[in-house]
């Protein structure tokens, strides 16, 4: 996809388990890319953990949702204050494609495209467990990746759980049975 005109807002299924989301950022490709192998930078809008380079790497992602954004806001039941996972390396392109491993069996991967002064970042994440899961999974990397958008953009991003409950349900609409 050339034209960033057409992006559409929500995530798509592109296979069996499979979600694709897009979205513009402002440039340039370096400084996105650091937002997403950086730990300190990733840690804004996603997850902490060091980053290793080399496929086959291990590494661990811990998620502090609740430290997102500056709304104070509660935490739906059944989420804890902190999330811990350990993935690998699966790919490590600098700066165009970066892909992991998400246990048990799934995979994300991420590229970023440079057109004109804006970064296309495209999201894919595979083998997803089932259909609940990828309402979860659909909303969560919707609502992280506004997150990116807005700190990318020097603006201030809405609610986490917030966002991501009215996602939730929105995806649950979206995604076939």
């Amino acid at each position: 996809m050339n034209d960033m005109t057409v992006l559409e807002t929500y995530g798509r299924v592109t296979a069996l388990l499979e979600i694709t989301i897009q979205r513009k950022l402002p440039g340039p490709i370096e400084r996105i890319w650091d937002y997403l192998t950086d730990s300190e930078l990733r840690s804004q809008w996603l997850a902490s953990g060091i980053m290793p380079a080399d496929p086959g790497s291990v590494f661990e992602l811990v998620w502090r949702n609740d430290e997102l954004t500056e709304d104070a806001e509660a935490r739906p039941e059944g989420f804890p204050e902190e999330q811990r996972m350990t993935s690998e390396i699966v790919a490590f392109e600098a700066p165009h494609r970066l892909a992991f491993t998400w246990p048990p069996r799934g995979e994300v991967s991420i590229e970023l495209k440079t057109i004109g002064s804006d970064v296309l970042l495209t999201l894919v994440h595979k083998r997803i467990s089932d259909r609940k899961n990828m309402t979860m999974v659909g909303a969560g990397w919707h609502m992280h990746l506004d997150i990116l958008a807005a700190k990318a953009s020097g603006q201030k991003p809405g609610a986490f759980w917030q966002g991501w409950l009215r996602l939730r349900d929105e995806y649950d609409r979206l995604i076939p049975e």
